[in-house]
């Protein structure tokens, strides 16, 4: 089973900063990407072969640092001899290669920065090595996972609300869940969200156990989704040592969000196939902030006119809550980075306390998209002001930081009133989804 991408993150967290300071390429290319390769748990001598001999232009005798048939050709550079634009030297290869062996992808590398071309697309994509964590799903072709060019977020977003309206559809049309279909939904795409981005380890874990232990007519699926909601509702230390060692390894989910028992919904084959389509999509491109398309997707359009839902973009949520409190937050900070007396740390120090003791309040949240977003923000900003306090554990000679504890900012400090469940329901999710979120980012960071 393949490593989940919170895990394939971590894992580039710690080959950047292992790598941080190589600038040399004569020896070190193969143990360089044997190392990388196995951040995604791919052992490098099974995919590729190092040093390959290849006739170039002009009839010379070359060797490709890296071949992978088909998929992958690397040009390794020492930092001294800097990428440059243009045509790579690599692509002089091409000729002289067979058509089936012909790479998709060219990776151009000097240790401590990359370009990565897609041969098919056309596209590029540059960064240091430091920023490998942020795009480790360009590599996702060393897992198998192709990318479309057409899967930008706002159409990841769009197939996203079409899975989840056409499940609601399905499942309100069968008898037996009545009103308790919208909590019902929102418990599914959690779990759907979950078992993409590391709330759920291994990745994939639910949509396993939907596929390999319920049957294919869907006649026990419901009782199944009972029991495995019950699990994520119950602690560790009050589980029955008798519980299946499959529904075990899941996490207690301490949130409002699996408290109350539901009747267990009937499903057929079509809807059981419906929910396993779903867990097939990526739920990891999906931003917390979006779930409030989903409330739209999901309602019928009578009662979203009598509530006045509407969706408000990320875009349009910056443009209120930074001339609101962000700006003079940001503002601040700068100044106190700037400030070289002997105060600069103790200030900080207040600086933090004071993103801890914020509370924002949305009179009217719907599914919240404003507190989301500004729950990343403030977390966004903490984490640099983080950074700057732990320069100085660095100059005290302490090796160990407990990020975790460190961080002061808490989905409890933001509040809504909504009078919708279902908004509510989704409000609370996509909060405690976004928690995970920049949980993830302060452990990469630190």
């Amino acid at each position: 089973m393949r490593l989940s991408w919170h895990e394939i993150r971590t894992r580039a967290s710690a080959f950047a900063k292992d790598w941080a300071s190589n600038q040399y390429q004569q020896g070190q290319t193969q143990l360089f990407y044997r190392d990388f390769f196995e951040i995604f748990g791919m052992p490098a001598r099974r995919l590729a072969a190092f040093e390959a001999p290849v006739q170039s232009l002009g009839k010379r005798r070359g060797y490709m640092d890296l071949f992978w048939e088909g998929v992958l050709l690397v040009e390794q550079k020492s930092k001294r001899c800097s990428l440059q634009k243009g045509r790579p030297p690599a692509l002089d290869y091409f000729p002289h290669l067979k058509e089936s062996d012909l790479p998709r992808y060219l990776l151009r590398s000097d240790f401590q920065s990359f370009e990565l071309y897609d041969l098919h697309e056309g596209a590029e994509t540059s960064f240091v090595l430091a920023d490998l964590p942020d795009h480790v799903e360009d590599f996702g072709f060393v897992l198998g996972i192709q990318k479309s060019s057409l899967r930008d977020q706002d159409q990841a977003n769009s197939e996203a609300l079409h899975l989840v309206g056409k499940l609601y559809d399905l499942l309100n049309e069968a008898p037996g869940i009545g009103e308790e279909l919208e909590r019902y939904l929102v418990r599914l795409v959690f779990c759907l969200f979950a078992d993409d981005t590391g709330i759920f380890e291994p990745r994939d874990a639910f949509a396993d156990l939907l596929e390999h232990r319920t049957r294919e007519d869907g006649s026990d699926l419901g009782r199944f989704l009972s029991e495995f909601f019950q699990v994520l509702n119950t602690p560790y230390d009050r589980r029955s040592e008798a519980l299946n060692p499959d529904l075990a390894i899941f996490p207690f989910v301490d949130v409002d969000l699996f408290s109350e028992r539901l009747l267990a919904h009937s499903f057929d084959r079509t809807m059981r196939r419906q929910l396993l389509d779903a867990c097939g999509f990526d739920w990891s491109n999906i931003s917390p902030a979006v779930f409030g398309s989903l409330f739209e997707a999901v309602m019928g359009k009578r009662q979203r006119r009598a509530l006045g839902a509407h969706y408000t973009t990320e875009k349009n949520i910056l443009k209120v809550i930074e001339p609101l409190f962000l700006d003079d937050l940001r503002s601040k900070f700068a100044r106190l980075k700037t400030r070289r007396n002997g105060g600069r740390r103790s200030e900080l120090t207040a600086f933090h306390r004071q993103l801890g003791e914020l509370k924002l309040f949305d009179p009217a949240c719907g599914c919240g998209n404003f507190l989301v977003i500004a729950y990343r923000e403030l977390r966004l900003l903490e984490i640099e002001v983080i950074r700057e306090l732990r320069a100085y554990v660095a100059v005290e000679g302490q090796h160990v930081i407990d990020a975790p504890a460190l961080s002061l900012v808490d989905v409890d400090q933001f509040f809504g009133i909504e009078i919708d469940e279902l908004p509510v329901r989704i409000a609370e999710t996509a909060l405690w989804m976004m928690d995970h979120i920049m949980n993830n980012r302060l452990s990469l960071e630190f």
